[in-house]
């Protein structure tokens, strides 16, 4: 099993990092952790092989973790998942020795098809006899055969576009009242269009209990 660490400043996002880790073969989530500090913490007690490490943490630059971890000759692997989108972050992730970066929000396919590619590489890796030019063509090949186009979504009515946009946007579980306010729709309206979402696979409904004990409704993206 290649452990995974979470590494997320935002304990609802890293809850659902979490849950889709659990649910790729051959990985287990050891651990969520909120901070850099947390984080050097965890990989002391945890010895994970992989973090999935954000790069907005509360105390420490994600990056600058990273690089520290690097400095010090720990072994473990790293994906950067962030809503940063400057080129500037992406060369640095990749100075820093990240083996990919997905910026948020990516869906559980996209988080799945890196953590397989990356589950091949140390496979290739752990079983070659040695490095040679061969080798090594094929390990960088394994590493960047998850890098491709994703495939094209389903055509949606308009404000079903919207609606789903609004829940992408969040990184998080909402509801249909805080997407109709975001919208400028009613609640009837976008609880319609969620329920057609979750009936085409495309978000999830999760419950929880407020302190009346009525189920309260919010949605994630798939």
């Amino acid at each position: 099993m290649i452990k995974t660490l979470v590494v997320d400043d935002d304990f609802r996002v890293a809850r659902i990092h979490a849950a889709r880790v659990a649910r790729v073969g051959g990985f287990e989530c050891v651990g969520e952790v909120y901070s850099a500090a947390a984080a050097r913490e965890a990989i002391a007690r945890l010895s994970p092989d992989l973090l999935l490490l954000d790069v907005h943490l509360p105390d420490e630059d994600g990056l600058s973790l990273l690089r520290s971890l690097q400095a010090a000759g720990t072994e473990v692997d790293c994906i950067i998942i962030t809503a940063a989108r400057d080129l500037a972050t992406v060369r640095s992730a990749m100075s820093s020795g990240a083996v990919y970066y997905l910026v948020k929000p990516f869906s559980f396919e996209q988080l799945r098809t890196q953590l397989e590619a990356y589950q091949r590489w140390r496979q290739e890796l752990d079983s070659a006899p040695s490095a040679s030019q061969a080798v090594v063509d094929s390990l960088y090949h394994t590493r960047s055969a998850a890098v491709r186009p994703a495939a094209p979504g389903p055509r949606l009515q308009p404000t079903m576009q919207k609606v789903l946009d609004a829940v992408r946007a969040a990184g998080g579980p909402i509801s249909a009242a805080e997407i109709a306010e975001s919208l400028g729709v009613s609640r009837p309206t976008a609880q319609r269009y969620l329920g057609a979402l979750e009936r085409k696979n495309l978000v999830a409904l999760e419950l929880s209990y407020g302190n009346t004990g009525r189920p309260l409704n919010s949605y994630t993206i798939i």
